[in-house]
């Protein structure tokens, strides 16, 4: 084969015939805050000598000396005051004084739901050191970490929620006033709050309120009506001379020391609550503008869709953020759609490729001379390769390492990466462009914002509802699509028990029933059970039914037995025969279950047929309101039936006409509720054991681009074609696309961008392909089939891509299957064989053809005659 200019490249391409809304405010003020300069703001007291974590993080709450403490108990009318909220009675509590109750954030048990910024100003005042020692400590370590006015406590709370919008100079009023307090060893003071709130909008509060001023808001006065109109040391003087008893040395200093936290941490937290004001004026504002822009998008996509334009796609996975923090490799499994650059195929098109990976001259040179290829793969001749660097760019933003601990989607990482913002808005000047995310998150529409360009997808709060398990239920009921037998919003284990018994009497055929996580990803949410073969009622139900009829049946007291029979097996049933997906999340029914009523869930009948399928099929609702199918696929399953590891592109389980009809139901009714952009739909077809008729299932909704439609992408690319409509019923069109393949010579694959090895890692991808090629492993340019493999990044280099493409499905399924058993083989010692799901696919992939593709193999490298009659 001709020089390609890289060793990557140069090992692997073979000539002809050598082949065979608030969480996100919550998490992004979270973020900023630890981003602040804590003591620039005033947050640290300058006597504080402590290093803070770098920013940006989130300030965590520094352990408290564990002191013994004797609490007063309260006085019957002190609780009544606390729990009476509806008269927002302020308590503040000096040191020595410390009121403890159900009420109290102190006390043992109490737990409160508690805002992310009160929880955020209390962490921020336990970073504060304790004071300086003197020569006598301090006797009362009370002192030295509470608040005096409790923050959390649900009269504050009620206050701060009827007077929100002077809430800022409430809080400004009440440091000073509690100082006062402090500097005059006043033990206890009520406040009222209408007073309060009276005084601080008639004050217009700036500074210090006079003495005379921070009285008037007292319930108590009487008490506290001996402090003179001087302060600070004189005053304290002043009570001595009256006969006050003596304070312990080092008080005056611990006092002003107190005062000073306490003060700086009302400052600090009235601060942060106006940061968290700006954040959610910023979101909306952002909303607004993903709004107009849409609008703008859809009045001009026929002429955008057709003319110059940059297309910025950011492969991000913005799930919540309890569901990123359970995705291993974050960063990887952001970067598996790496065929979205082929979207160049278009000569009218640019790519702006965002990647969460740092990668490698080398590997970046790699994707170079593979795009190059679009020439070549036109021609049949490798000397026509082209330089299109300038077409598409990979861009890495700067802050992919800033947060390690955080599993921050690519989408925020990019916001906070200020270099790589200002590189995009200079390469977008004077451009027509438009943004394609993944699974759609608040900080894509920052970004779009900032940039100044459309998004091409649905509003995150949109695609988080009818994302869920429950939510794409209601998507296809309103469809009007065959769905299995199942229930939704299930949230509690009363509700489960109750669907799921109900279920099992309606559907006795149905032997495995499924429960799914509303939120959660790719399978690792979803556990099954085989009920009737562990239920001991269900040969007697079977016999009642049988005995009764199917009219009688349906309204005798049998089958209202029956249901009671199964209610009552049901919950011992569960917990011993129960299988998670997932069992290193969820090791055990009662930890799953805990997830699935946490979120929600579904319940979901499996088909009963020795046959079943799953299939995938991509689809675009473009701003225009058209719905487009795009491509379609049936998946492989090296990991179990209920989790996809690939698949074979085009899918051939369902009729095209059939398939088309039930995708074009379920894009109106997502169309209908504001989804836009990219979406795929998982089927399940089967055949019935009873009719021997096909059955199709519409059993997944997910609102993003999938892996599946970049491996289309690549084939495309690849093959300069279009998949033929006749074959799929799914067109992947592109405009630009000159040449179809012949319907005599048509092309199909099989595509994976989850295979891993652990042995991977120690192989150069420059001495994997090289072994590659010398068993014949490419891809062939004049035919254009062959072998390409997706890599991802060449740190770990523990995960790849391959898509194999050829002219019937069966021997492309073979090929793969033969890749994976050749470069396991090179790669793995006899005595370690790695981690790796090779085998896994490799046995899929037989169950699929009915052969044992290894056996073929072996049989091909020893004896090529007997294989060759065998062809014949």
């Amino acid at each position: 084969m001709q020089n390609l200019g890289l060793p990557l490249l140069n090992s692997f391409f073979i000539a002809k015939n050598s082949f065979s809304f608030q969480a996100g405010i919550a998490q992004e003020f979270h973020l900023l805050v630890g981003a602040l300069s804590l003591t620039g703001q005033r947050l640290i007291l300058p006597a504080a000598q402590r290093a803070l974590p770098a920013p940006p993080a989130v300030p965590r709450a520094a352990p408290s000396p564990q002191f013994p403490r004797q609490h007063k108990k309260a006085a019957p009318g002190e609780y009544r005051a606390l729990r009476t909220t509806s008269s927002c009675t302020l308590r503040v509590y000096l040191p020595g004084k410390e009121l403890c109750d159900e009420h109290s954030p102190n006390s043992a048990g109490h737990k409160t739901q508690e805002d992310p910024v009160l929880q955020l100003a209390s962490s921020v005042a336990l970073l504060f050191p304790q004071p300086p020692q003197t020569a006598q400590p301090f006797q009362d370590p009370c002192l030295d970490w509470d608040i005096a006015v409790h923050q959390k406590a649900p009269s504050v709370l009620a206050l701060q929620h009827l007077h929100h919008s002077s809430w800022g100079s409430i809080v400004g009023f009440l440091a000073p006033t509690e100082k006062l307090l402090k500097d005059h060893s006043v033990p206890l003071a009520t406040i009222n709050s209408q007073r309060l709130t009276q005084t601080t909008s008639d004050l217009d509060f700036r500074e210090n309120p006079p003495q005379s001023d921070a009285l008037s808001v007292l319930k108590n006065q009487s008490a506290v009506e001996r402090i003179p109109s001087r302060g600070g040391s004189a005053g304290a003087a002043a009570g001595r001379q009256r006969g006050a008893p003596s304070p312990v040395p080092g008080w005056g200093q611990q006092q002003h020391w107190a005062a000073g936290v306490i003060s700086s941490s009302w400052r600090s937290w009235n601060h942060l609550a106006g940061l968290r004001n700006a954040l959610r004026e910023a979101r909306r504002r952002h909303l607004e503008n993903f709004y107009s822009r849409a609008k703008h998008l859809a009045a001009n996509w026929n002429r955008i869709r057709t003319s110059r334009r940059t297309i910025i796609h950011i492969p991000s996975l913005g799930y919540s953020q309890h569901i990123r923090e359970h995705i291993p490799d974050l960063a990887l499994q952001q970067n598996l759609q790496m065929g979205r650059l082929c979207d160049i195929l278009d000569a009218n098109v640019d790519v702006i490729y965002i990647c969460p990976l740092a990668l490698s001259e080398e590997l970046l040179q790699y994707y170079n001379k593979l795009l190059g290829l679009q020439a070549a793969v036109r021609s049949g001749n490798p000397e026509d390769m082209a330089d299109l660097q300038d077409r598409f760019k990979i861009l890495t933003p700067e802050a992919i390492n800033s947060f390690p601990e955080h599993h921050m989607c690519l989408a925020t990482v990019l916001k906070y990466s200020p270099r790589t913002m200002q590189r995009l808005q200079v390469l977008l000047q004077g451009r027509d462009a438009y943004m394609v995310g993944g699974v759609p998150h608040l900080d894509d529409l920052a970004v779009a914002d900032q940039l100044q360009v459309p998004l091409l997808g649905s509003e995150p709060a949109v695609a988080q509802l009818y994302s869920t398990k429950s939510g794409s239920k209601r998507i296809f009921a309103s469809a009007g699509v065959p769905t299995p037998p199942g229930e939704w919003d299930i949230h509690s284990r009363e509700q489960l028990l109750r669907a799921l018994s109900q279920l099992v009497l309606d559907n006795l055929e149905v032997q495995r029933w499924l429960f799914k996580v509303d939120d959660e990803r790719a399978g690792d949410g979803t556990a099954f059970c085989d009920v009737t073969s562990h239920l001991e009622c269900y040969p007697w139900i079977q016999r009642e039914q049988q005995g009764h009829g199917p009219e009688v049946w349906s309204e005798s007291q049998a089958r209202e037995l029956a249901l009671v029979k199964i209610s009552q097996e049901l919950p011992g049933l569960l917990a011993q025969h129960v299988q998670p997906v997932n069992e290193k999340r969820f090791p055990t029914w009662e930890k799953f279950l805990q997830t699935f009523l946490t979120q929600g869930g579904v319940i979901e009948a499996f088909p009963s047929s020795g046959s079943v399928t799953n299939l995938t099929v991509d689809l675009l609702i473009e701003p225009t309101g058209e719905v487009t199918l795009l491509a379609s696929g049936d998946q492989l399953h090296a990991e179990g039936p209920l989790r996809s590891s690939g698949t074979t592109i085009p899918q051939r389980s369902v009729d095209p006409e059939a398939l088309q009809a039930l995708c074009l139901k379920v894009g109106e009714a997502c169309k209908s509720r504001g989804v836009l952009g990219y979406f795929s739909v998982d089927f399940v077809a089967f055949t019935h054991p009873q009719t021997g008729e096909q059955q199709v299932w519409a059993t997944d909704l997910d609102l993003c681009y999938s892996d599946q439609l970049a491996l289309s992408q690549l084939l495309v690319y690849l093959t300069d074609g279009n998949v033929d409509r006749g074959s799929t019923g799914v067109t992947m069109s592109h405009p630009g696309c000159s040449l179809q393949p012949a319907p005599s010579s048509p092309r199909c694959a099989v595509a994976s961008s989850q295979l891993r090895h652990s042995s991977l890692s120690g192989i150069s991808y420059n001495l994997l392909l090289h072994v590659c090629k010398a068993h014949g492993i490419g891809f062939d340019l004049q035919e254009k089939q062959g072998t390409i493999f997706v890599l991802y990044e060449d740190k770990k280099r523990h995960s790849l891509g391959m898509i194999t493409i050829g002219e019937d499905l069966q021997g492309v399924l073979l090929t793969f299957a033969r890749n994976l058993f050749i470069i396991h083989q090179e790669i793995s010692a006899p005595n370690m064989q790695g981690e790796t799901n090779f085998k896994m696919a490799i046995r899929d992939i037989e169950a699929i053809l009915g052969v044992t593709a290894e056996n073929k193999l072996r049989l091909e490298e020893e004896q090529p005659w007997e294989a060759d009659a065998l062809k014949e």
